[in-house]
């Protein structure tokens, strides 16, 4: 699964660009994209150390 941090200059989120997670930037489009499907808004707050990475 390709997620959208691929493109992003924040090298904690360059760190997951190639996680199984669909991942998306902080952006208008990740919240039409929540509230479109009516689902919650899951925030990152940095922690670098994760089940994929290990």
């Amino acid at each position: 699964m390709a997620n959208r941090l691929a493109d992003a200059t924040s090298p904690y989120l360059l760190q997951h660009q190639d996680n199984p997670v669909d991942w998306w930037p902080w952006s208008p489009e990740a919240f039409d994209e929540a509230r479109r499907r009516d689902v919650p808004v899951l925030i990152s707050v940095g922690y670098a150390a994760c089940h994929w990475c290990q």
